[in-house]
């Protein structure tokens, strides 16, 4: 059984406790940017994943977002029903799915980039070497 210096050790440590923290802390900063557009901070990067000049096949844009076809699935429909993006069958293979940024996910995505550069910009200046860091971060995705 671990001891309490154990549990503060790792509490002050763990890559894993810091990366969640720090992620979930940039999701409301930038859902709170995004509230005004009614959209979240991963309908956002969403958006930008279908923003290609032909669809997306959705084994390609799950891997983007690191998430697994399901939970795609689920973040898509909100973005559908606001008729932001579109999915429908691959015509070369039915079983898999193609998905769409629609004219009204590319107005609404040219509204929010603005926003999302400023606050990125503003997130960035916060941090000695941000290249660093997504580039650590890349290593460990």
């Amino acid at each position: 059984m671990s001891n309490f210096a154990t549990t503060l050790h790792i509490r002050d440590h763990c890559l894993c406790l810091h990366t969640q923290r720090a992620a979930r802390a940039l999701a409301r900063r930038f859902d709170a940017v995004f509230r005004p557009l009614g959209i979240t901070s991963g309908q956002f990067s969403l958006l930008n994943a279908l923003n290609r000049p032909s669809p997306a096949p959705m084994v390609q844009v799950a891997a983007l977002l690191a998430m697994d076809r399901t939970t795609l699935t689920a973040a898509l429909k909100p973005l559908e029903r606001q008729g932001l993006a579109l999915s429908h069958p691959n015509p070369q293979d039915r079983r898999a799915r193609l998905l769409v940024l629609t004219d009204a996910g590319r107005a609404l995505l040219a509204r929010a980039t603005p926003l999302w550069v400023a606050e990125h910009a503003q997130v960035e200046a916060t941090l000695a070497t941000p290249e660093a860091l997504r580039q650590g971060l890349r290593q460990l995705s």
